[in-house]
């Protein structure tokens, strides 16, 4: 079989870049301080976990020996093992550390230059935006206009949305525009179509997403964000590998939010699911039935909504052990002529202060029946990816990245 799968755990940063100070992220290690809490015992759980963080299979695939490799030191509390497949760490090249940029450039086209994002004063929307956001949404106006996190937003301003019909509107450091709104009593039709609205506005401001933050429950101790998130992105700046691969023929599956970050580019089939775990079971579901020349491309957005952006130490490395723990059902499934990469879109060190990405290396372990267990070696970019996996399709090679050359097991 010619088949591909890509994993991303979104934000799972394993070193801080060369150039994360100019970011403010000097020092970030998503990974590494996870680790470092667990070993510890500030990640333990009265009746849960407990002691070092358990991910057996992923360092097995060579996670913990491309975190040292990245960082410079050890991954707290694990043992030695003995590397299965292709491991090294790759270096973002585009200019931010956003959503969009790391997955575009894992597939092939880096970002060269920085895009739109809103200043952290209050209001922090151009008052001609949200005006005509208002005019066109036909909208009795909008809370929030600030940065904020997601969850914390909806706590502090959910009953004044629903007493009065305002969306909540908000931004991070990233270049986004979000609006939150309640699905019943707002309507999840009409949030996704202010939200159509608005990214046709942001543009002008060179803004790259809008996502439309659903929620549910009726007081600030029941509000909770829904699986219907829908992010309104601008398309890819070139074709990708994504592009590349459907035009020769082969298949792409979206498997979450991947369809949204591509603008549906290069997409041949979509399918969502709820948290990490279902995003495991579709993906394994659909993979036992695909053909030569499938791509499976995952994004388990869990470990940066819930976790990273959240800082919650404890439920990503609860999310990592789970994770982990499902790898072998994977690895059963796979037959000779397969890949797949595990890797992330930038960090998300839930140590650091603040809700934002962080600047970081990220993790490139490619597996698979034929591959053995090597050293890669840093990559100087996220399209070594994409190059690697178009070399594997036997596609004509992309314009950015170069291809690992992987040894292979003997017959």
């Amino acid at each position: 079989m010619n088949r591909a799968l890509i994993l991303v755990l979104d934000s799972l940063g394993i070193g801080a870049s060369a150039d994360a100070p100019a970011y403010g992220d000097d020092g970030a290690n998503t990974l590494g301080h996870i680790a470092q809490a667990c070993a510890q015992g500030q990640a333990d759980v009265a009746g849960g976990r407990s002691g070092p963080l358990r991910i057996p299979n992923l360092n097995r695939l060579g996670l913990a020996a491309a975190q040292t490799a990245s960082s410079g030191s050890e991954l707290a509390g694990q043992a030695s093992h003995v590397v299965t497949a292709a491991y090294g760490y790759a270096i973002e090249q585009s200019r931010d550390k956003d959503t969009p940029s790391g997955h575009w450039e894992m597939a092939g086209v880096p970002v060269p230059f920085k895009w739109g994002t809103f200043p952290t004063t209050v209001p922090c929307f151009p008052e001609r935006l949200i005006d005509e956001l208002i005019k066109r949404a036909k909208l009795p106006g909008i809370l929030g206009n600030c940065h904020a996190s997601g969850t914390e937003i909806i706590q502090r301003l959910g009953a004044e949305h629903i007493r009065t019909g305002r969306p909540i509107c908000y931004t991070s450091a990233d270049s986004v525009f979000q609006i939150a709104a309640h699905e019943t009593h707002f309507g999840l039709d009409r949030l996704l179509d202010v939200s159509q609205i608005a990214k046709q506005l942001v543009d002008e401001w060179n803004i790259t997403r809008v996502i439309a933050r659903p929620f549910v429950g009726d007081d600030a101790a029941t509000f909770q964000r829904t699986a219907n998130r829908k992010d309104f992105t601008t398309p890819p700046i070139a074709p990708t590998l994504l592009d590349h691969l459907q035009q020769a023929g082969g298949t792409v599956v979206s498997v979450g939010k991947i369809a949204d970050i591509f603008a549906g580019r290069g997409i041949t089939e979509q399918i969502k699911a709820k948290d990490n775990m279902a995003l495991f079971d579709a993906m394994l579901q659909r993979f036992a039935t695909a053909v030569d020349n499938t791509l499976l491309f995952v994004n388990f957005v869990d470990f940066d909504s819930h976790y990273g952006h959240r800082r919650d130490v404890v439920g990503y490395a609860q999310a990592l052990e789970a994770f982990d723990q499902r790898l072998p059902e994977l690895e059963a499934m796979m037959q000779a002529g397969d890949v797949a990469l595990i890797t992330a879109d930038h960090g998300c060190d839930p140590t650091f202060p603040g809700s934002d990405h962080t600047r970081e290396h990220v993790p490139v372990l490619f597996f698979g029946p034929d591959i053995k267990g090597q050293n890669i070696g840093p990559r100087k970019s996220f399209a070594d990816m994409g190059q690697t996996l178009a070399k594997h399709f036997h596609l004509p090679a992309l314009p950015h990245g170069v291809a690992v050359n992987w040894q292979r097991r003997s017959c």
